[in-house]
């Protein structure tokens, strides 16, 4: 008997065996339903955290669990492998508008709070302007500094240039240029500060005088202001570094009394125009003839007080035309030329003009006392 065998289709399921051992079907059909379920639940609890956030620092943490490369949203799209083809863009679609959403109000709430913060700053650094100001505290001038303004003023106004010269200097140009003798007194470790047995702290300014005479461009009109070191003991009237400003003139036919006029002139410039001068015999080795000069009491105008001890006088300098044998040294002719040469303390100047009774007082940087001057 001749027969036809129908075999009727059969539609093979992936089919798997769960945990359990029980029979299941994978059904990629029902992923897209599964899926949307999972995005609204992810969705869900973002916004919640997002709610309940109440630092910026946990803004982002949400947006790292929930929008980082290992986030929930992008478990999401590893898991489309298992979405039907057809399905997948509109289930790529939902996973989209999720991230758009939960990064829209993530950016709201982290400008919420940033506002927030900003406020609170502000509140906290509110400025009461009706309150005094802070007093800034400003720098003065020292008096050193005033008084060597004042007397370089003068001096420049006279047609005078100021000099400056090393404060370290040889045995030469600080005593033997000078004529100052190899066995003189101030010469003794005693009285100065030696670096080794040629180089020492200079005592006086003189030194660069010495230096613009072996120029030997004259004629010289200068004033050399600086710093000098003497080995003395620290009080009211005496520290072993102080300021000094030595003034040289060198041309010809200078006399004696161009520096009596000079001198007098300054006086009246420093401490006033009724200010009188008086000259009294001296000797320095580097001077011939050498005085010392005096001025007024500018306190009491020469009646006599507290101030100039009763004797209507104040030592102020000295000076004296310039020894033949410095000049000679120099490289200068003393037959054709002649010269005077004065110094002051800035110190004694600063001391007398605002009436300071202790040096010390001028280095001890005190804010209180400087800020009168």
């Amino acid at each position: 008997m001749t027969g036809i065998w129908v075999v009727p289709r059969i539609n093979f399921v992936p089919c798997v065996f769960n945990a359990q051992g029980i029979f299941s079907v994978k059904n990629k059909e029902g992923k897209e339903e599964r899926m949307k379920e999972k995005l609204e639940q992810i969705k869900a609890d973002a916004l919640k955290k997002i709610q309940d956030s109440d630092a910026l620092d946990k803004l982002n943490e949400i947006r790292v669990n929930y929008l980082g490369k290992k986030g929930e949203l992008t478990a999401v799209l590893k898991g489309m492998k298992d979405v039907a083809e057809k399905d997948r863009p509109k289930v790529g679609q939902m996973v989209n508008e999720t991230r758009q959403e939960i990064e829209s109000v993530l950016e709201e709430a982290k400008a919420k709070m940033e506002r927030a913060v900003l406020e609170n700053r502000m509140k906290n650094e509110t400025i009461d302007v009706t309150l005094p100001a802070k007093k800034k505290n400003m720098g003065h001038r020292h008096p050193n500094t005033i008084a060597l303004e004042e007397v370089e003023r003068i001096f420049i106004g006279m047609g005078y240039e100021v000099v400056e010269g090393p404060e370290v200097e040889t045995d030469y140009y600080n005593f033997e240029a000078l004529n100052i003798p190899a066995d003189h007194p101030a010469k003794d470790e005693q009285d100065t500060f030696y670096i080794n047995g040629d180089f020492l702290l200079r005592t006086q300014t003189s030194g660069t005088q010495v230096h613009e005479m072996e120029k030997g461009r004259l004629p010289i009109r200068m004033i050399a202001p600086g710093r000098v070191f003497r080995s003395d003991e620290v009080d009211a009237t005496h520290s072993p570094s102080f300021h000094q400003v030595e003034g040289l003139v060198i041309d010809r036919h200078i006399t004696f009394a161009d520096l009596k006029g000079t001198l007098a002139e300054f006086a009246r410039e420093l401490f006033g125009e009724e200010t009188k001068v008086k000259f009294r015999p001296h000797h320095f080795n580097f001077t011939e003839p050498s005085a010392e000069m005096d001025v007024s009491c500018f306190k009491c105008g020469g009646k006599g007080c507290r101030f100039c001890k009763g004797s209507g006088w104040i030592e102020i300098l000295g000076c004296g035309m310039v020894h033949p044998n410095v000049l000679t040294m120099s490289g200068i002719d003393p037959e054709k030329y002649s010269g005077f040469a004065f110094g002051v303390g800035l110190e004694r100047i600063a001391l007398l003009k605002y009436e300071i009774d202790d040096m010390r007082l001028l280095y001890e940087n005190d804010i209180r006392f400087l800020k009168q001057f």
